[in-house]
């Protein structure tokens, strides 16, 4: 298992978690898919560490994002007894993932908008609120 660091997220990439939770994504999920973006692979200690989470919070952000298809999870052979370990990689560079995030948002922007247009007519025509 090759690895890139271990390290906890720098400035720069604690800005873009910031930024992936400004705009409605789980603040753990944004962390854990920096962390694996950032390194070739990884083990689930190696993302509590370097992302400065528990792990349950790994656990459930990394099956969330093997669910949206942008991370890898193999299982690593260890000697002995003991819980599983498993392997995460990225899938996808993390710019096609934030391709497909705006693509999300942006359907939910539209969704608001529909609904707002939908509500101003409602009370424009004064069946509600007059």
């Amino acid at each position: 298992m090759k690895q890139k660091r271990s390290s906890v997220l720098d400035d720069e990439e604690n800005k873009v978690v910031q930024l992936f939770s400004g705009l409605g994504m789980p603040k753990n999920l944004a962390k854990t898919l920096v962390y694996i973006s950032e390194v070739e692979e990884c083990r689930t200690k190696d993302i509590e560490q370097g992302a400065d989470l528990r792990q349950p919070e790994v656990s459930v952000a990394t099956k969330e994002l093997s669910k949206r298809g942008w991370v890898t999870k193999r299982n690593f052979k260890k000697k002995g007894k003991g819980r599983p370990v498993y392997i995460y990689r990225s899938k996808k560079p993390l710019s096609e993932i934030l391709k497909n995030f705006e693509k999300e948002k942006l359907k939910e922007v539209e969704g608001i908008r529909k609904d707002l247009s939908t509500l101003k007519n409602i009370i424009v025509r004064g069946k509600v609120g007059a």
